[in-house]
């Protein structure tokens, strides 16, 4: 006996059935726009990238424990793309002296990573990633982080919902060097151990603290400050808060605890987080990566850049009640309905003269009876029908009813394709 095949998504991945399309069009839709009224350009690559380009800058974590990576038919080690950024670094690489800088560029890819399925993380889900290329003033931060927010503004949600936390990395590595002694390896290891503060227990992260770091205490204090001048006399933060803050956007405090787990961050980083006790978590992430590029030889071209995930941005709009109730599946405007199949071809020819005006037009070549038709067409979403018989065949003059207000009007084809214009 053949064994059945399961019915049911590979873990950590969703099926996309119209109605949850129809939702994650929107949430694409409204990135798109964000991003575009910000100027950005969108681009695209392969999910399929080489596996060392993730091991120099990328987690230890997610390249050690979270990649899908195999060996292709040529011998050459593939991984599917876990996040975006060495792609674009990549690719801005490739063309650097044919691009005029600033760069402005945003993506919406399909990322994987092999981990743990739980709420608000998946094997599978699709990002926006926004990056700027070739600016060192804080002006790209003020950008990056301005675009950040009006991204989650875009949806309806208002300031209270989320918080924007802001550090530096520079900051942080000076700060660890300067009081602790400590090289660049342990300033590394500190600052993954850091990233963890909020995934473990106190006593836990003291513990892993400890075992780099004599003074402990001194460090933890230091990671609850609430000023960056408290870790050093000299940083930008302050004024990159200043100027949000000019353009409206005061919900930003400054985290000395907020460390971004991706090696290749060199100076500014920013999350933001739900402030809901519902799903209180931290939903969109990014920062300043001066040197990625440098990998691929030459001189580098600074970068800033962020990424959010299609799983928390529905998560944090269904929490707030923030989908719009008039989401629904792509509904043809008219659809024509034969009163039988031997009319189901004139029924497409007529269709064809519709959607080469423009109009989103479906033929029913069910063999359900005509009462039937016309229930479907309604719950289907179709804002007219046009019944197509014997007599309508015979004299070439066709009835278009619209299903909301039951208004019918007569004519030929181009007067009912005028009407519907």
């Amino acid at each position: 006996m053949i064994k059945k095949l399961s019915t049911e998504a590979y873990k950590g991945t969703r099926d996309f059935y119209p109605e949850d399309m129809a939702v994650q069009r929107y949430i694409f839709d409204t990135w798109s726009k964000t991003a575009e009224s910000f100027g950005f350009a969108r681009y695209d690559a392969s999910i399929l990238e080489p596996a060392e380009l993730y091991r120099s800058k990328t987690s230890e974590e997610i390249v050690n424990e979270q990649t899908y990576t195999f060996t292709d038919r040529g011998e050459r080690e593939v991984t599917l793309r876990p996040e975006m950024t060495p792609t674009v670094a990549r690719m801005v690489a490739a063309r650097k002296r044919d691009l005029s800088f600033p760069v402005r560029w945003y993506a919406i890819p399909n990322l994987f990573r092999y981990e743990r399925p739980q709420r608000g993380r998946l094997r599978e889900h699709w990002q926006l990633n926004c990056d700027m290329f070739g600016v060192d003033d804080i002006a790209a931060e003020i950008e990056m982080i301005a675009l950040a927010y009006h991204t989650l503004t875009a949806f309806g949600a208002t300031p209270d919902t989320f918080k924007i936390r802001i550090n530096d990395r520079a900051l942080m590595e000076a700060w660890y060097g300067h009081v602790f002694h400590l090289d660049s390896d342990s300033i590394r290891a500190v600052t993954r151990i850091v990233d963890r503060k909020n995934k473990v227990s106190a006593a836990e992260f003291k513990m892993m603290l400890g075992a780099i770091v004599p003074d402990t205490d001194r460090l933890i204090a230091g990671l609850d400050s609430t000023t960056p001048e408290a870790l050093s006399e000299e940083t930008v933060l302050s004024k990159i808060i200043d100027a949000l803050k000019d353009l409206g956007i005061t919900n930003v405090v400054f985290d000395a605890s907020l460390a971004r787990g991706f090696d290749y961050y060199t100076g500014t980083i920013f999350e933001i987080f739900d402030t809901s006790p519902e799903n209180n978590r931290s939903m969109l992430g990014g920062g300043r990566y001066n040197n990625l590029t440098g990998l691929f030889g030459g001189d580098a071209v600074s970068g800033i850049g962020f990424g959010m995930g299609d799983v928390v941005m529905k998560d944090f709009l269904l929490t707030h009640k923030l989908l719009p109730k008039d989401i629904h599946v792509t509904a043809p405007t008219l659809m024509i309905i034969p009163t039988d199949s031997t009319f189901n071809l004139e029924g497409e020819k007529i269709a064809q003269t519709f959607r080469a005006s423009g109009i989103r037009t479906a033929v029913d070549i069910s063999d359900k009876k005509l009462a039937k038709k016309i229930s479907a067409a309604s719950d289907g979403g179709a804002g007219y029908i046009l019944v197509l018989g014997e007599n309508e065949v015979g004299s070439k003059s066709y009835t278009l009813k619209n299903l909301s207000t039951k208004a019918e009007h007569s004519g030929t084809i181009s007067e009912l394709i005028k009407n519907l214009s």
